[in-house]
């Protein structure tokens, strides 16, 4: 008997997409031909005006609601053991990177976030004021972006805590910053500094206890890029865009299978975040790995100027576009190696 395959992210995103498409295509052919689809959709679906311009591959699916704006949607879990550990992390926090995982999401397509959805699954046993703490965290973060909390679900888990954070946004027409339009000769820029989140996440394995928040900030309360994101694309700088949620090198890959590209960075560009006390510099391998850093890769033309910062966030240019599908790193000297993504991957062993 042949051992089934073990599961892998990305395989698994490529089977659902493949089979969301095939479905979503057998729809679109019920509606033109009138053929009613399986337990009488097609009657529903014809009536429904909302377009789907961008599913599944994508920080956000696009949905054209009204004429003049399309909708953004996306959802993210957090789940006790994978994003936080209860003994590492204060309740605020998981609530306020909950939140912040879906906003970050909305900057990357240059939207502008209106209202979010929470569900909850609780173990019987978790304090009430664990969960309050939680909303703290949620709600002082939806308060600065204007975000309304509009509803969501609760349920009893039987172990651990899971949250689901579904953000609503929107986009002029058109407009939405996607993944898929880089194009060679375009610059590759990132926002911030990179590797701070998960240096947090290093030296929390390392002692095996909480470190002090205000020495991790970029871990603990990341700020999602949400204005930054917005300018971007109502200035016409981004071709291409996409949050450092996994790390650098699998978010940058990313763009590259989306768009058909490949893309050479420099190493000794690429900003690194200075985390601790004392602060210190963190190694490059986590500037280039390390995920949950929630600020924005984006790629621009080379005929467009992008200043050294745009909403007191400073912008670096770390490489650019090229032709074929490899992305390789580039040191001082010249010398260049292919860089493999080594980001966050669920399911990987």
């Amino acid at each position: 008997m042949v051992a089934p395959m073990p599961l892998s992210e990305k395989a698994l995103i490529a089977q659902i997409r493949r089979m969301a498409e095939s479905a979503r295509h057998l729809t679109d052919k019920s509606r033109r031909t009138g053929v009613s689809a399986p337990h009488g959709q097609g009657q529903a679906d014809r009536a429904r005006p909302t377009q789907i311009l961008t599913g599944i591959g994508d920080d956000c699916a696009v949905l054209r609601v009204l004429p003049d704006r399309d909708f953004l949607l996306t959802t993210d879990f957090t789940l006790e053991g994978i994003h936080f550990r209860r003994d590492w992390h204060p309740a605020e926090s998981v609530g306020y990177r909950c939140l912040a995982r879906g906003l970050s999401d909305i900057a990357a397509m240059g939207g502008e976030p209106v209202a979010a959805f929470l569900s909850l699954a609780l173990p019987r046993d978790l304090p009430q004021a664990w969960v309050e703490r939680f909303m703290r965290g949620l709600l002082a973060l939806a308060q600065k972006y204007d975000v309304t909390l509009a509803g969501g679900d609760t349920a009893e888990s039987p172990n651990g805590i899971l949250a689901d954070i579904t953000v609503v946004g929107s986009t002029p027409r058109g407009k939405s910053v996607l993944r898929s339009a880089a194009r060679p000769g375009d610059r590759i820029f990132v926002s911030g500094e990179l590797g701070g989140s998960a240096a947090a996440v290093v030296e929390m394995r390392a002692k095996s206890r909480r470190v002090k928040p205000q020495d991790y900030s970029r871990h603990f309360y990341p700020e999602p890029r949400v204005e930054l994101g917005r300018i971007l694309r109502q200035k016409g700088l981004a071709s291409a865009m996409i949050d450092l949620s996994d790390g650098l090198s699998t978010d940058l890959a990313h763009i590259c299978e989306e768009s058909g590209v490949g893309a050479e960075i420099e190493s000794q560009l690429i900003p690194r975040a200075r985390v601790g006390k004392p602060t210190r510099e963190v190694h490059l391998d986590l500037a280039l790995h390390g995920g949950e850093d929630y600020e924005l890769l984006f790629t621009a033309p080379a005929g467009k100027r992008v200043p050294a910062q745009i909403a007191r966030v400073p912008l670096t240019r770390i490489g650019s576009i090229t032709r074929g599908r490899k992305i390789f790193v580039m040191n001082p000297k010249g010398i260049g190696y292919e860089l493999v993504a080594r980001g966050w991957e669920h399911f990987r062993r």
